[in-house]
C-alpha cells in the first residue's frame, strides 16, 4: 500500500505567489525531488529573522526537510521559471530553471517582497537532460560569497540555508550533493524577457514587464512610457552594480543575459572570484576561454546585456518601431556616461575622496586619472588589489604592498593624490576615513573558499563557520584594530603556492 504523502510543513509565515499568478507559459509548476538524508550544513539566522521565519522551525527535522526539497512548505506554490539567454555571446533559445525551484514569496521585516528558491532541488522541464542537482562545492561557494557581498554592501541575492542531501552528484568527479535556499527580491533576468521575445509573444513580455514594475519599480507605472522608464532604471542599476563589483576586485565570471538581474542584484555565483594581485584582464572562469568577462570587460558586457533588454522592450516602448528604436537607442547610449560617473564615485572614495557623484566634471577626470594610475602601479608591482587600496592610510604600508622597485613612480603618484585631495578641500584625516570606509580589509579569498569546500567534502564544517564569522565583518582591520591573529590570516594575501587561478561552474 502506497504511504500517504507527509502534510505540508508550517514554517510560521504566509507565502504569497505573485509569479504563479502570471500566465502559465511563463513557468512550469513542479515540486522539488526528495533527497535521501537531508542534514543542515548552514542556517543564516539573521536572514531568517528578517524574513519572519523562526530559526527553530527551519532547523527542526521537518524544517530541514523543506529546505532540502523533501517536504512541502505550507502555502508554497513551487514552480520553475522559463528563460533564455546569450551565453558567452551565443544565443540559447531555451534555458530556464534547470535545477532551481521557486517556493514562493515572503514579505520581510522591511516590507520588501523576497522570493525563496531551492537551488539543486531536482529535475524540471528545463533540466536539458541534467540531474537537477548541485554539489556541495558550488552550494557553499554561493552561500559564503553571496553573504560576503551583502556584508560588503553590494546588491545581491542572499543565502538562507545549505543542506546536504546524503546523495552523490557526478560532475568532473563525484561530490556530496547539497541544496541552497536562495532569497532574492526577484529572479527575473534579461533572459526571462528574451525567452518570450524570441517566440514573438509580446503579450507575455507585457505581462512580465507589468509584474516587474508593480512589484519592484512601482513609481514607473505612471511614466509616459513605462517600458522605456524600466529600461532606464535597469541600466542605471547595472552601471552602479558593475562599478561596485570592480571597486572590490570582483569578477562575476558568467555575465550571460540569463545571469543578469533586472533589479541590479548580483545573481548566480558560478565561477566568480575576487582578485588577489591586480591585473585588469584577469579571468578566473575555466569556461571563459576568450576572456569575455574579464575584470576590465564587465562594463562593456553590462552595456551589451542592457541592449538585449532594449530589444525585448521595443514593442512596448511604442507600437511603431521607427519611434521606439531611437528612443531605446538613446537610452542605451547613456550607459557609458552612467558607468563612468558611478566608477568615478567608487574609485574616488577608495582614494579618499568623499564618494560623491561628480558626473561630467573635471573632478571626475582627476579621480579617474589617479585611480587608473594606481591600478597601473598595482599591476606592474604584482600588488594585492584589496591590501594595496587598504594601505592608502599610510605611506610605508603602501610601499610594502609592492614587489617591484618603482619607488619614484609611487612617490609621484602619492604626491599628486595629496595635491588633489587638498584641492578638493579634503583633510588628511578625512581622506583616511573615507578610504577606510570604501576599502575592505577582508574578502572571500579564493584559496580560503577552496580550503573550506575541501574540508566540507569530508564532513569538516569548522572552516565554513570560521569563514562565515570573518566575512561578516569585512571592515575591521586586524592589524590596527586590536591585533586579531585569526582575522589576520584571512586578511592576508595568499602565498604564491596558495593562489587559485581557475574557478569552475557547478552545472
Amino acid at each position: 500500500m502506497t504511504p500517504l504523502p507527509a502534510p505540508p510543513v508550517d514554517l510560521g509565515v504566509g507565502f504569497d505567489n505573485g509569479y504563479a499568478r502570471l500566465p502559465e507559459r511563463l513557468y512550469a509548476r513542479v515540486a522539488p525531488t526528495p533527497v535521501a538524508r537531508p542534514a543542515l550544513l548552514a542556517l543564516n539566522e539573521p536572514l531568517a529573522n528578517e524574513l519572519g521565519l523562526p530559526a527553530g522551525r527551519l532547523s527542526s527535522e521537518p524544517g530541514v526537510a523543506v529546505l532540502a526539497g523533501s517536504r512541502a512548505a505550507l502555502g508554497a506554490d513551487p514552480l520553475a521559471m522559463a528563460y533564455a539567454g546569450h551565453q558567452f555571446g551565443n544565443w540559447v533559445p531555451q534555458l530556464g530553471d534547470g535545477r532551481a525551484i521557486l517556493l514562493g514569496e515572503l514579505i520581510d521585516a522591511h516590507g520588501t517582497r523576497r522570493e525563496v528558491q531551492l537551488k539543486g532541488a531536482g529535475r524540471t522541464p528545463w533540466s536539458r537532460g541534467g540531474d537537477g542537482r548541485a554539489g556541495i562545492g558550488p552550494v557553499l561557494r554561493e552561500y559564503v560569497v553571496s553573504e560576503a557581498m551583502h556584508a560588503l554592501g553590494v546588491p545581491t541575492t542572499r543565502a538562507l540555508a545549505a543542506v546536504a542531501t546524503g546523495e552523490t552528484v557526478l560532475r568532473e568527479t563525484p561530490s556530496p550533493g547539497a541544496v541552497l535556499t536562495r532569497v532574492a527580491r526577484s529572479h527575473v533576468r534579461v533572459g526571462t524577457f528574451q525567452y518570450f521575445t524570441a517566440r514573438g509573444d509580446t503579450e507575455a513580455v507585457q505581462a512580465l514587464m507589468e509584474h516587474v514594475i508593480a512589484h519592484h519599480y512601482p513609481a514607473l507605472a505612471t511614466a509616459e512610457r513605462p517600458a522605456l522608464a524600466l529600461l532606464d532604471a535597469v541600466m542605471q542599476r547595472q552601471a552602479a552594480l558593475v562599478a561596485h563589483w570592480m571597486s572590490l576586485g570582483f569578477i562575476h565570471g558568467v555575465m550571460n543575459t540569463d545571469n543578469c538581474s533586472v533589479l541590479g542584484d548580483t545573481i548566480d555565483y558560478g565561477p566568480c572570484a575576487f582578485m588577489d594581485s591586480f591585473a585588469a584582464g584577469r579571468v578566473f572562469s575555466s569556461i571563459d576561454v576568450q576572456a569575455r568577462y574579464a575584470w576590465s570587460n564587465q562594463p562593456a558586457m553590462a552595456h551589451w546585456n542592457t541592449a538585449q533588454l532594449a530589444q525585448c522592450l521595443l514593442p512596448l516602448i511604442d507600437a511603431d518601431r521607427d519611434v521606439a528604436l531611437p528612443l531605446a537607442q538613446a537610452s542605451v547610449d547613456r550607459f557609458d556616461a552612467l558607468f563612468r560617473d558611478r566608477w568615478a564615485a567608487r574609485l574616488g572614495a577608495k582614494l579618499g575622496f568623499d564618494g560623491a557623484h561628480v558626473e561630467g566634471s573635471d573632478e571626475a577626470d582627476v579621480r579617474l586619472t589617479l585611480g587608473q594610475r594606481l591600478l597601473g602601479l598595482l599591476e606592474a608591482g604584482d600588488a594585492d588589489f584589496t591590501l594595496g587600496f587598504r594601505a592608502l592610510r599610510d605611506r610605508d604600508a603602501f610601499d610594502r604592498c609592492f614587489a617591484d622597485a618603482s619607488a619614484r613612480e609611487r612617490q609621484d603618484w602619492w604626491d599628486d593624490r595629496a595635491a588633489a585631495l587638498d584641492a578638493a578641500g579634503i583633510a588628511v584625516g578625512a581622506a583616511r576615513d573615507n578610504a577606510a570606509a570604501a576599502n575592505p580589509v577582508i574578502i572571500p579569498r579564493n584559496h580560503q573558499v577552496e580550503r573550506m569546500i575541501e574540508a566540507a567534502r569530508i564532513g569538516d564544517l569548522e572552516p565554513l563557520h570560521a569563514l562565515q564569522r570573518v566575512l561578516a565583518d569585512p571592515w575591521t582591520d586586524p592589524w590596527t584594530d586590536g591585533g586579531d591573529r585569526d582575522r589576520q590570516a584571512y586578511a592576508a594575501a595568499p602565498a604564491p603556492d596558495e593562489r587559485v587561478e581557475r574557478t569552475f561552474c557547478g552545472t
